[in-house]
């Protein structure tokens, strides 16, 4: 009977565990330090946020689906405040995919200035500096985590540490003191181009993300490193015999689930990566670990010849979306593993869905490229219900694209910006190659109706993502760089304020830190240019 009562008693404990914590998650009894984002995480978890339940649309059947095994990764919707640190952590800042700024710059004299200059390597084919999408990441530590990593010794002791991370084209990630470009470490070295955003980790752990965009020397796919002592901790391959498409490359950046520590990734290979990491942290002996387990979902889709995924995956709750090369858009319920619905497919689309909350329904917008309709065609711009996939409104616009050996496509390759404050109830698109081949075009869009509020035709046109500044007196600026390396500074209103030449084409998208822009260039190096 006791032996009965004890199995009884101890089956009674794990359940109560598993309830506190759950398969996957970190375990650790270490003091983390608070600041102002974890209250402010905590205020916002104090709200109800539950996944969001909807049964697979009718538009789901048009796509054919599989996943590689039955393992259970997401088990949580994504938080709604995305991160427990300060800084820009992936590609647009979050899930929703809309923000690349840290801080609240002082404009006053609408001028740019160079700060500083950081010159990279070069690879054989692909030169240096960064080029599409090429967004950096920036981290202000906690004090545990700068004191357990390897950064060189003067940067253990500077207080509130920020660390710029840059991908290059090089093959390498870089370590920066966005103040004053100087490296805090040694760089990593993939030996292979790096075409899209690093990320870093929203719990405040020293891990780094790293896809990989074009194969140069050995493997082609995806790196997690630790930021402790730069060891790769794990490596998924982009060359998968389960997917549809031969092509190995990553240049969507990931997000990662701090409740539930999973982390969903797109690839070009057709395939969208969920993961469960089941991190390991122990900062009190300096050790970090994880053993992914993967589970990987395929689709083909009706009248969908091209299901690579570029762009980086925006999530709303437990809802993931993306578009792929063909221009097909799926909304993906991560946790019971199933399309919920898909749009057919227009052109290529690798800007990412942009998400707007409002009234518990998320709006997505999104813009097409130029590139499966020839020479010239349309940008498609939209605005759809996440719920459903219905499309609020449309618009097109027209464009050119270089088509050959070597294509340079039109139409919309910058993500969007969904305006708040002063930009309220605006969508900003930035359009490639439009009226002429060299071409562009910046155009505010009203969010309810899709009639636009106002344009800015420019002489050169960008595939740079646009980036909203809002100042601590209320005004609000849009940040533009260009393919002949003009970075422009826009007030809300869609005029030229004032630009500068950085040399060299500005493929990559920028960030905003306090009163600086980062962003690299074709040309070979990263750089930094104070607004003032």
């Amino acid at each position: 009977m006791m032996r009965v009562l004890m199995k009884i008693y101890l089956s009674l404990c794990i359940i109560l565990f598993s309830l506190f914590y759950p398969i996957g998650a970190n375990i650790i009894f270490a003091p983390s330090p608070k600041d102002s984002v974890k209250a402010s995480a905590a205020a916002i978890e104090n709200k109800k946020w539950d996944p969001v339940h909807i049964n697979p649309l009718p538009s789901s059947k048009s796509v054919a689906f599989a996943f590689s095994n039955k393992a259970r990764v997401a088990t949580k919707p994504f938080p709604a405040q995305f991160q427990t640190v300060n800084g820009i952590l992936t590609f647009r800042g979050g899930p929703a995919r809309n923000s690349a700024v840290m801080g609240t710059p002082i404009i006053k004299e609408g001028k740019l200035r160079k700060s500083w200059s950081f010159r990279t390597s070069s690879s054989p084919r692909w030169g240096g500096g960064a080029g599409w999408t090429g967004q950096p990441s920036v981290i202000e530590w906690n004090k545990r985590e700068q004191q357990i990593m390897n950064v060189y010794p003067e940067y253990k002791k500077k207080a509130s540490f920020k660390e710029l991370m840059y991908g290059s084209l090089d093959g390498k990630v870089y370590f920066l003191d966005p103040s004053t470009g100087k490296q805090t470490r040694k760089p990593i070295d993939i030996h292979n181009p790096i075409k899209g955003s690093v990320a870093l980790d929203p719990r405040g752990y020293p891990l780094l993300y790293v896809g990989q965009g074009i194969p140069q020397t050995g493997k082609i796919g995806f790196r997690i490193y630790s930021l402790i002592d730069q060891s790769l901790l794990a490596f998924i391959p982009g060359m998968d015999s389960f997917a549809f498409r031969g092509w190995g490359a990553f240049d969507s950046s990931p997000l990662i689930n701090r409740e539930d520590d999973s982390m969903v990734v797109g690839g070009e290979n057709g395939l969208v990566c969920l993961i469960k990491l089941f991190t390991n942290y122990d900062p009190t002996n300096k050790r970090i670990k994880i053993s992914p387990v993967t589970t990987k979902y395929r689709y083909k889709q009706q009248k969908n010849a091209y299901p690579g995924i570029e762009n980086s995956i925006s999530v709303y709750k437990n809802i993931a979306y993306f578009a792929d090369n063909g221009g097909g858009i799926q909304a993906l319920d991560l946790i019971k593993k199933r399309p919920i619905w898909a749009n057919p497919a227009y052109d290529d689309t690798d800007a990412s869905l942009v998400i707007e909350e409002s009234g518990g329904v998320p709006f997505l917008y999104t813009g097409s490229e130029i590139d499966k309709q020839g020479t010239k065609g349309y940008a498609r711009l939209q605005k759809l219900n996440g719920l459903n996939g219905k499309v609020m409104w449309e618009k097109k616009i027209p464009g050119f694209s270089v088509k050959g050996e070597n294509p340079v496509n039109g139409g919309v390759l910058g993500t969007p910006i969904v305006g708040k404050g002063p930009l309220a109830g605006q969508v900003i698109y930035n359009i490639s190659r439009y009226k002429t081949i060299n071409g562009g075009l910046l155009i505010s869009l009203d969010t309810k109706t899709g009639k636009e509020k106002w344009r800015l035709q420019l002489p050169n046109y960008a595939w740079s993502s646009t980036v909203a500044v809002y100042t601590s007196n209320q005004k609000a600026f849009l940040v533009q760089g260009d393919s002949v390396g003009n970075l422009y500074l826009i007030n809300q209103l869609g005029k030229v304020v004032t630009k500068i030449n950085l040399g060299a084409n500005i493929e990559a998208s920028p960030i905003v830190v306090g009163q600086q822009i980062i962003v690299a260039t074709r040309g070979g190096a990263f750089h930094s240019v104070g607004i003032r």
